[in-house]
């Protein structure tokens, strides 16, 4: 018979879930400063300011400012990851990728701090190392995967299927991008916009456009 598990945590234990604790506080009030005050505002003296410890303490889990940020942008990835696994598989491909398309638009607005710093080059400064690029591929392969379901099954033209993600990301992300930078003067308008260019990107790749 085994014996039960302990109701207790050891020591290295307790130390390494307060290290991820540290690590995505860190990392919640990076995004608050973005979202709040700009990106000049993401420093790690203001970032420490704001946990109220000192920026040695930030400097011993990043490295340095550029080390938050990537950490920032990995967060990002696995959120939109995390996003586009909650989007149900359907025998409809093309309903899928609409959905799918539909899940980014909820991200950028739920998740702006972290969107204007992944796709809107909030953090100007900021390069995404190759982990963080890597990161982005990762959470945008449910969608590579549904284009290329897609083209098996005949719904979709047969063409370069990472060129076609691309091309649609970009379509979409264009919306999205101006929406931010002011340029509709109503959520309702980019959303009426961005619904638009989705049918129309859509309506690109189909197998039927190409037989009219």
């Amino acid at each position: 018979m085994s014996e039960p598990s302990h109701p207790y945590k050891t020591y290295s234990e307790v130390k390494l879930q307060q290290q991820q604790l540290l690590r995505k506080n860190v990392i919640d009030a990076a995004c608050i400063l973005l979202a709040e005050e700009g990106p000049e505002a993401v420093t790690v003296r203001r970032v420490a300011q704001k946990l109220s410890c000192s920026t040695k303490i930030i400097y011993s889990i990043f490295g340095s400012k550029d080390g938050l940020a990537n950490e920032m942008y990995l967060d990002g990835c696995r959120l939109l990851a995390e996003t586009f696994q909650q989007v149900p598989s359907t025998d409809n491909v093309l309903a899928d990728l609409e959905a799918l398309s539909w899940a980014y638009w909820q991200f950028a607005q739920l998740h702006s701090a972290y969107y204007k710093m992944m796709f809107g080059g909030a953090l100007s400064d900021f390069k995404p190392d190759e982990q963080s690029l890597e990161g982005t591929t990762t959470a945008l392969s449910r969608i590579l995967e549904t284009v290329i379901h897609a083209m098996e099954q005949g719904e979709l033209e047969e063409h370069d299927p990472l060129l076609v993600v691309r091309m649609f990301w970009s379509a979409l992300h264009g919306v999205i991008h101006l929406q931010f930078a002011g340029h509709f003067s109503e959520v309702d308008m980019a959303q009426g916009v961005y619904a638009f260019t989705l049918k129309n990107a859509l309506a690109a790749f189909k197998t039927s456009s190409f037989q009219s």
